[in-house]
């Protein structure tokens, strides 16, 4: 079988057997979940601060559940066991990826630190049923965010609980757009990075748009959109960028077009509604982003309606602000997070 990216040098310490698996093509659920399972300790064992987070304390669950769409979602907790959690939190991930590589080590901070955690991977990423990385329609995304989301809510053991929306990069979009579905239903929203805009070095020409559109109409699942190199524009660190390597599910092939137009016509709208934005907001954006816009976060910053909110920049700081800088940013990020939700949920973590 011919290998997915025949240039990519194959991965130090990896048996022929693995590389195969790797090099497969990846396109439906199966063939990723196979590859993730392979790879699941090998991930763990990286040298990343994120893949050093304890996991003691914490009752980590993964399931697949069939939606009302008939679509089968890939799904992760991680809940905090010595006592009860103070509050939930709901992560929504970026494009192309998972909430089973970087994230695990940011959610087993989350739940070491007094919240439930709990994410899933959007149809047709991660582990989750559908084409890879083909988002026929962005709504239907946030749909089945929230439909899955609201289940969380409803069981006894959160439904007491304030409920956060985490979300980085495209997941901020996801996680904006569930606000605006559903303004009264959240108590706050954090956005790493969040897709607001996509920054005008990665966005495609007028002229390019607009064939792409045309074209996107014909053959919506084609791989045709030209691509800065992510990883290079999002990570700081080369050590940490080489890791993302391992994210073995990950998508790193050209957008589909209709993904591309979705994401495009997404941003566009919800550049056009910040003024809706109500829930408090902990906005987080490092200046030296290549990928999404940060001006666009101080433009949310100051048009949200939002009477609780909080913008902070990091200087120098790239897109991945908690995946590809010096460690000792990512704990920042991290802390600042966790002193956020410390303040908006009623009571002081008791567990840490």
């Amino acid at each position: 079988m011919a290998s997915r990216y025949p240039n990519k040098p194959r991965l130090a310490g990896i048996s022929d057997e693995l590389q195969k698996l790797l090099d497969s093509n990846m396109d439906e659920a199966p063939a990723r979940r196979r590859v993730r399972e392979a790879f699941k300790e090998i991930q763990l064992g990286l040298d990343h601060v994120l893949f050093k987070m304890p996991s003691d304390g914490l009752h980590m669950a993964e399931n697949y559940v069939v939606n009302s769409r008939g679509v089968e979602i890939f799904t992760k907790s991680w809940i905090p066991v010595a006592s009860q959690p103070i509050a939930v939190v709901c992560y929504c991930h970026g494009y192309g990826d998972t909430c089973t590589f970087f994230f695990e080590g940011i959610a087993r901070k989350l739940a070491s630190s007094g919240f439930a955690v709990y994410s899933m991977d959007y149809p047709g990423l991660g582990l989750s049923e559908g084409l890879h990385c083909f988002i026929p329609s962005f709504d239907l995304i946030v749909d089945d965010v929230i439909e899955y989301f609201s289940q969380v809510k409803k069981n006894p053991e959160s439904s007491a609980l304030p409920t956060f929306l985490f979300g980085q990069s495209m997941g901020g979009a996801v996680a904006l757009k569930v606000h605006l579905k559903q303004p009264t239903a959240w108590d706050g929203a954090i956005l790493a990075a969040p897709m607001c805009k996509i920054a005008d070095d990665m966005y495609p020409p007028w002229v390019v748009t607009q064939v792409l559109i045309g074209i996107a109409k014909l053959l919506p699942k084609l791989k045709l959109v030209p691509q800065t190199d992510l990883a290079e524009a999002a990570f700081k660190e080369e050590k940490k960028r080489e890791l993302t390597a391992y994210n073995v599910t990950a998508y790193n092939d050209k957008p589909r077009l209709r993904t591309a137009v979705e994401m495009l016509r997404t941003t566009d709208e919800i550049e056009s509604r910040l003024p809706e934005v109500s829930l408090p907001l902990l906005i987080m954006h490092g200046e030296a982003d290549k990928v999404t816009d940060p001006s666009v976060s101080k433009a949310l910053y100051e048009k949200a309606k939002s009477t609780d909110k909080t913008l902070k920049l990091y200087p120098g700081a790239y897109h991945s602000l908690l995946e590809g800088e010096p460690d000792e940013l990512i704990l920042q990020v991290l802390e600042d997070i966790i002193s956020w939700l410390d303040e908006r949920s009623g009571s002081r973590r008791t567990s840490s």
